[in-house]
C-alpha cells in the first residue's frame, strides 16, 4: 500500500479508519456507506473541484474490518489510485440505464453478511448525493438488510482534528489574515464593493489559497444589513461598516472568519459595536473549556455582548469548521454537543447596531484540554479606519 496519498500520509487516513470503524462497532454496523464529497475526501484524500458537476454520484464503502472500498465513476479512477486508497471499482458514468447501482449492490453483497446493517449518515448536515429514486431501489434490492442512521458514527469522528488537520487550517487561515490586510489597499470610498470582493478574492488566492469557494460580507451607513449576500456596484461612502468574509480552501481545509473596516472615520456607535464584540470574543477565548457544551458556548458569547450594552442577533453565535466551510455544532441555546480537545471551532458574535443594522466578528479556534488556541490571526482590538 503507498505511503504518500494527496495531502497527508497513508497514516492519516488509517487512523481515520480506525476510528470509524471503532465508532461502527459501537453503532453495530457492517458497513459504513458514504457519499458526500466531505466524507469521501475525509476518508480517502480524492480532492477535486469535480464534485461542481452534479451528473454523478460517488460513493466510499468502509466495512467492520479491511481497507474501504471506492465505487466511482471512470473519470475519477486516476485520481483516486494517487491516494491511498487500493480497491477502486468503476463504472463508465452517466449511464442511464445503471448509473453505478449495480456494482455498488455487488460492491454490498460481497461486504455484508447474509443480513448486515449498513450505515448512511441521515440526519442533520448530510444529504444523499445520488437519485433519491436509486436508492430506493437499492434498498429494495438488499432486501435482508437495514440501513441505518449514522450521522454521529460519521459526525463524532470527524469533529476532533488530527495535528495534522489543525495545521492545515492554521495555514489557510494565515492566508486569509494576509488578504485581510491588504484591504485598506483594495477598498476606499467611491469602490464599488463588488470590485473590493473581486480584488480581496484575487488576493486570497496570490497569498496562497488553492481556490475561495466563500466570500460575502456587506456594507452600510452605521452597520449592514445581512452577511450572506453578494456584493453590488454600490460605491463606499464615509460613515459606511465594511465587513468581509471568507472561506478560502488549501488542501482541502477551509478558514472562516470576517473582518471589519470602518470607511472613513468611525462613529462611536461602530467603534462601540466592535469594541462590545471583540471582548465578547474574549470571554469565550478564555472561558470556554472541554466538557462544556455548544449552548454555553453561546450562553459566554450572547452574555458578553449583553452585560456591555448590546443586543446579541438571534440565530446561532459559532460552529464547527474543517473540510466543509460550517460542521456541528452550533452555538445556539438549544445545542446539547458536549465541546472536546481537538474540535475546531468559529466565535461569532455578532450585534444589532441600529434597526436592520448589524455587526458580526469571527475568529477560526481549536479546543485544547487548557483552553482555546486562535488559529485566526486575532483582529485588531480598535475598528480599523480606511480614509
Amino acid at each position: 500500500m503507498a505511503e504518500h496519498s494527496l495531502i497527508f500520509s497513508a497514516g492519516e487516513y488509517r487512523a481515520r479508519l480506525r476510528r470509524l470503524q471503532s465508532s461502527m462497532i459501537s453503532a453495530e454496523l457492517d458497513v459504513l456507506m458514504l457519499t458526500q464529497p466531505a466524507d469521501v475526501f475525509y476518508v480517502t484524500g480524492f480532492l477535486t473541484r469535480f464534485w461542481e458537476s452534479p451528473a454523478r454520484p460517488w460513493f466510499v464503502l468502509v466495512p467492520l474490518a479491511g481497507d474501504p472500498v471506492a465505487v466511482i465513476p471512470a473519470i475519477g479512477a486516476d485520481l483516486m489510485a494517487r491516494t491511498w486508497m487500493q480497491d477502486i471499482r468503476t463504472w463508465p458514468a452517466p449511464d442511464p440505464r445503471d448509473d453505478g447501482m449495480s456494482l455498488l449492490r455487488e460492491t454490498l453483497e460481497e461486504l455484508l453478511p447474509v443480513v448486515g446493517r449498513v450505515g448512511l449518515p441521515m440526519g442533520l448536515e448530510t444529504q444523499l448525493r445520488m437519485p433519491l429514486g436509486d436508492f430506493d431501489q437499492l434498498r429494495r434490492s438488499l432486501a435482508t438488510h437495514k440501513f441505518i442512521d449514522a450521522t454521529e458514527v460519521v459526525q463524532r469522528v470527524r469533529e476532533i482534528k488530527s495535528e495534522a488537520e489543525i495545521a492545515k487550517i492554521k495555514s489557510i487561515c494565515a492566508i486569509a489574515g494576509r488578504a485581510f490586510d491588504r484591504v485598506p489597499d483594495l477598498a476606499g470610498v467611491g469602490v464599488p464593493l463588488d470590485q473590493v470582493f473581486r480584488q480581496f478574492q484575487a488576493a486570497l488566492l496570490s497569498e496562497g489559497a488553492d481556490w475561495v469557494s466563500y466570500t460575502a460580507g456587506g456594507a452600510g451607513q452605521g452597520g449592514y444589513g445581512d452577511v450572506i449576500s453578494p456584493a453590488g456596484q454600490v460605491p463606499l461612502a464615509d460613515g459606511d461598516l465594511l465587513m468581509l468574509d471568507t472561506g478560502a480552501v488549501r488542501d482541502g481545509y477551509f478558514c472562516d472568519f470576517d473582518r471589519n473596516f470602518a470607511i472613513g472615520p468611525a462613529s462611536d456607535a461602530l467603534r462601540q459595536g466592535h469594541d462590545v464584540l471583540f471582548a465578547a470574543t474574549e470571554d469565550a477565548l478564555t472561558g470556554l473549556r472541554p466538557g462544556m457544551r455548544a449552548h454555553e458556548a453561546h450562553a459566554i458569547l450572547a452574555t458578553g455582548i449583553t452585560k456591555r450594552g448590546g443586543a446579541p442577533l438571534a440565530g446561532r453565535l459559532g460552529h464547527g469548521l474543517g473540510v466543509t466551510l460550517t460542521e456541528w455544532p452550533s452555538f445556539t441555546p438549544l445545542d446539547q454537543t458536549v465541546l472536546r480537545a481537538g474540535m475546531v471551532l468559529t466565535l461569532e458574535p455578532g450585534l444589532e447596531l441600529a434597526p436592520g443594522r448589524i455587526m458580526v466578528h469571527e475568529e477560526n479556534i481549536v479546543l485544547r484540554a487548557e483552553g482555546c488556541e486562535l488559529l485566526s490571526p486575532r483582529a485588531p482590538q480598535t475598528l480599523p479606519e480606511i480614509s
